[in-house]
């Protein structure tokens, strides 16, 4: 016979209650992709249609190898899967964080998170309505009546999906700084006094994550300069103003003591 929950010591009522909210998460999520999964080819259809808008008419996606098509579908399951049930897994990792925390700082959580995932949207957005149709016009621009693009369709959802998350997560810039801020790990005269450290930066992490072109680099790079100074902005905003402030006069003191 099972003990409940409430007689166990309290480290073990919460492994408990961790392992209830990940089974839930979990088995929503599989569910997720087993629905999906009938429903990849409508959702690549949608995803290809950058490529297809810059290949001449009637120009086919083509599949090397014959597992190729099924575990492009599977992966579209499993990634789309992964938003469809975002709001079991929220709702499962807020029930097992909500109890300990204030109402302060569920409120905060709560904005950092709507926040995070509305910049996440942004930023994919960006990719695929921005860049794909001009990185695809760039790269199928050097076709030739002797040489003819026939992409992939593996190799495109893998690079549709590093994309992606790329400038997914570069969105995310302006939540970070407002974080580190906010935990007093860094205040904003260091913000700014860093600016030519985050360009060096933000080109090189655009070049790693791009493919070889001058313009996804560039519109990688150039977005994730500007949320760089709009979080210093907001967190500025936020009242991250007085730490920086303190942190300059503690040097203006220091400084004031060395000329003593």
């Amino acid at each position: 016979m099972s003990t409940p929950t409430s007689e166990l010591p309290p480290l073990m009522a919460h492994l408990m209650e961790l392992k209830k909210r990940l089974t839930i998460a979990i088995l929503a999520y599989i569910l997720g992709v087993m629905v999906l999964m009938n429903y990849s080819d409508v959702v690549f259809a949608f995803i290809s249609s950058p490529i297809r808008a810059a290949l001449p008419p009637g120009t086919p996606l083509i599949f090397l190898n014959a597992p190729d098509v099924f575990f492009t579908y599977l992966k579209i399951a499993l990634v789309l899967s992964l938003f469809a049930t975002a709001p079991i897994t929220f709702y499962q990792l807020w029930a097992f964080v909500a109890p300990g925390l204030y109402k302060n700082e569920r409120r905060a959580f709560l904005g950092y998170f709507l926040s995070s995932l509305f910049l996440m949207i942004a930023g994919a957005s960006f990719a695929f309505f921005v860049v794909f149709p001009l990185i695809f016009q760039f790269f199928l621009g050097f076709s030739t009546d002797l040489i003819q693009a026939m992409p992939a369709i593996k190799e495109y959802l893998t690079l549709v999906l590093k994309l992606l998350f790329a400038f997914g997560m570069s969105f995310q810039i302006p939540i970070i700084i407002m974080l580190l801020v906010r935990l007093d790990l860094v205040d904003i005269a260091s913000l700014k006094d860093k600016r030519r450290y985050v360009i060096v930066w933000a080109f090189i992490f655009a070049a790693v994550l791009t493919p070889p072109d001058i313009i996804s680099q560039t519109l990688l790079a150039l977005p994730m300069l500007m949320l760089y100074e709009l979080g210093i902005i907001v967190a500025k905003m936020s009242g991250g103003d007085v730490k920086g402030d303190k942190a300059a006069d503690k040097k203006v003191d220091k400084a004031k003591e060395e000329s003593l």
